[in-house]
């Protein structure tokens, strides 16, 4: 038998976290990443289609152990990951597969998991020091755009080469792919680009705040990996 590895000291072990409610909206969402009906997903956790509706609809249904295993399965998770007990730790904490293969992504493959949206890491060499921060991104055009506020740190990759990274990691399967950009940044100043941008944009910026200045990166180097379970 596999021994699981011991969390460091004063950290919980994810496993033994409680769900932290929001089922719903988790198995929805990875649903849609699989591109399953309702009706499918019943039928592979062997339940009703009404039941699985109604741990959608409902953020506070709590299925007992059973059906959360059944539905995990169906949905390629892990109960964990459904009821929310990995959400305050970082991406990656499954085991490697037994036999992982690492591949190079051709630029159309790269472009294809960089849109339309999501949330990318911005990457500049400030004055003081190298500085990464996440950031609510959209293509638009083939450009990636987002918005932050005056005066950002953002700011400083302005006129110069920058990097944005967008990763996906499936804990579940021990796969994952990543994609890096390497472009210009520059800021929109056109008040009816910027405008256009926003009709274009499919979230806001989760950080909130007033982040009225427009950001386009133009890539002009796109690389990639991904690691599939063999």
């Amino acid at each position: 038998m596999t021994e699981r590895p011991t969390p460091r000291h004063g950290a919980p072990d994810p496993e033994d976290r409680p769900p932290r409610g929001d089922l719903g909206r988790r198995v929805r969402r990875r649903r849609e990443e699989l591109g399953l009906t309702r009706e499918e997903v019943a039928a592979r956790a062997g339940m009703a289609e009404a039941y699985v509706a109604h741990l959608e609809q409902h953020s506070t249904a709590a299925p007992d152990s059973g059906a959360l295993l059944r539905l995990a399965g169906a949905l390629r998770t892990s109960p964990q990951e459904l009821g929310g007990g990995h959400a305050d730790l970082p991406a990656g904490l499954g085991r490697a597969s037994r036999h992982p293969r690492l591949g190079e992504l051709s630029e159309q493959e790269c472009r294809e998991l960089l849109s339309t949206h999501g949330v990318g890491r911005f990457s500049v060499s400030t004055e003081g020091a190298p500085v990464v921060l996440p950031v609510n991104y959209t293509v638009v055009d083939g450009a990636i755009v987002f918005r932050t506020r005056e005066g950002s740190v953002l700011g400083e990759g302005f006129g110069r080469e920058v990097a944005f990274e967008v990763d996906r990691v499936d804990d579940a399967l021990s796969e994952g792919w990543s994609v890096l950009v390497r472009g210009t940044a520059q800021p929109v100043t056109d008040r009816a680009e910027a405008a256009r941008l926003a009709e274009r944009a499919y979230s806001e910026p989760w950080a909130g705040g007033e982040r009225d200045l427009w950001v386009r990166i133009e890539p002009t180097v796109l690389t990639g990996r991904r690691i599939e379970a063999g």
